[in-house]
């Protein structure tokens, strides 16, 4: 049943209908309910916080889903029942209601939400703290940023890049406040931040 690893204390609890492939990987307090599928390659890492996996969702090969409580609030990952995540899907810190669809390669980040039978098409990018309505469709290869949402194509350069620095990525999954234009130092915090929090790892106990 996949590698299951105790972290920080808590160690994942795996309903006994689910299926964990062998080479599946579930680290700390990950919460995995009846009949979810979760596929071989994916990673579900809870860190500080937790990650919840309703019912009968299938969590496809590859997908990585990382819970974090670097910032104020904490961010874990929560799905809701029938949620399916696709081949080399990233769920980082976001809410996802029943019934949403995350295509191959999507990326969802911190504080997003998304609300029942919301769907992100392939490739697409859920900004931080952006909020889908219920059945809500993000097309391929765009991103959905704010709260009204608003989906901008890559053809839009100069919009996106703007949408994306009103979002303060570094505040909403760090707890960071740091210049935009400063990139140097703004990742080189942002690193650190990581580096302090995977730290803990180091007394990881596999079960």
């Amino acid at each position: 049943m996949g590698m299951l690893i105790r972290h920080r204390g808590a160690q994942p609890t795996v309903d006994p209908t689910a299926y964990v492939a062998p080479n599946a990987t579930l680290v700390g307090d990950v919460r995995v309910g009846p009949r979810a599928r979760i596929m071989y390659g994916a990673t579900l890492d809870a860190e500080g916080a937790h990650i919840e996996v309703g019912e009968a969702c299938v969590i496809a090969e590859n997908a990585v889903l990382r819970a974090t409580a670097v910032a104020d609030p904490a961010h874990p990952v929560v799905l809701g029942d029938h949620v399916f995540v696709s081949p080399h899907a990233t769920l980082l810190g976001c809410q996802v209601g029943r019934c949403a669809y995350l295509a191959t390669g999507v990326t969802v980040l911190q504080g997003a939400r998304l609300e029942p039978g919301a769907v992100v098409a392939v490739g697409a990018l859920v900004h931080a703290r952006a909020v889908l309505p219920a059945e809500f469709f993000v097309p391929p290869m765009s991103v959905a940023v704010g709260d009204p949402v608003q989906v901008i194509g890559s053809d839009r350069p100069e919009e996106l890049t703007a949408a994306v620095r009103d979002v303060n990525f570094a505040a909403a999954a760090f707890g960071l406040q740091a210049e935009w234009t400063d990139r140097i130092a703004r990742y080189e915090r942002i690193t650190e931040v990581r580096v302090a929090e995977f730290g803990a790892h180091a007394d990881d106990e596999v079960l």
